[in-house]
């Protein structure tokens, strides 16, 4: 497939699943705009092939976002990435850790998609990279999986609102994933536990049903076909990408 011709606009784009959509949508032939609150990992990826722009911004900030599309002109395809995860008991979950889920993960999404949806001329795509945690719990990550299951609800919500334009509004949810963020859970798991590495990289493993961690090339592959010819049709749908575990 090709996208020459068309802009795509990713947000936490400097590393994991967010570096790996902006090397696939650069090599079909999109320009890709990148963003984070990072500039050093943005112009590493921006450097890593042809077609990438960095840009500085935060998702959970109104004016951030403004300023994003502003620098990035007008896009075809706005990929919602950027996330973050925490994990605590319930019972020691604070206020501001609860709020910063909510920020990022869920707040994030919906000024992307809103910014996004306002500048669209025409044909469209909306994307949200949420996650399994959007379709069922995991222990000890509820503000996580709260925020991840608002994502799914906005994108239900918005496709029904889009569904008479050339527009469509799609979540892709991954299981873990092999990322920077999911060593960052492992070795949550080896501190909290004292597992070794393996034992803790399986605790993880075994919610796959194929025994493994997913892929960022995978959801790469599901975002391109959702903006590709034929999936037209395919709008408000939360693809998991799971190996059958929801």
């Amino acid at each position: 497939m090709t996208l020459a011709g068309r802009r795509v606009l990713i947000t936490g784009g400097g590393t994991g699943v967010g570096a790996d959509l902006a090397r696939g949508f650069a090599g079909a032939g999109a320009e890709v705009v990148i963003a984070g609150r990072r500039a050093a990992p943005l112009e590493a990826v921006a450097a890593s092939a042809p077609r990438i722009r960095p840009v500085v911004a935060d998702v959970t900030d109104e004016d951030s976002v403004a300023a994003l599309f502003a620098a990035a002109g007008r896009c075809d395809v706005v990929i919602a990435n950027a996330g973050a995860a925490a994990s605590a008991p319930m019972g020691r979950v604070g206020l501001a850790q609860w709020n910063a889920m909510l920020a990022v993960n869920l707040t994030g999404v919906f000024l992307t998609f809103r910014a996004g949806l306002n500048q669209f001329d025409g044909w469209g795509r909306l994307i949200a990279v949420a996650s399994t945690a959007g379709l069922k719990g995991y222990a000890y990550v509820a503000p996580y999986a709260a925020a991840k299951h608002g994502v799914v609800g906005l994108v239900r919500s918005l496709a029904l609102e889009v569904a008479k334009k050339p527009v469509t509004v799609n979540a892709l949810c991954p299981g873990f994933l092999d990322t920077e963020m999911t060593e960052r859970s492992v070795a949550n798991i080896m501190d909290k536990t004292g597992k070794d590495r393996a034992a803790a990289l399986a605790a993880l493993t075994a919610t796959n049903p194929q025994g493994r961690l997913v892929r960022p090339a995978e959801v790469t592959a599901a975002a391109l076909y959702l903006c590709g010819a034929g999936a037209e049709g395919i709008n408000g749908q939360a693809i998991a990408i799971a190996g059958g575990e929801v």
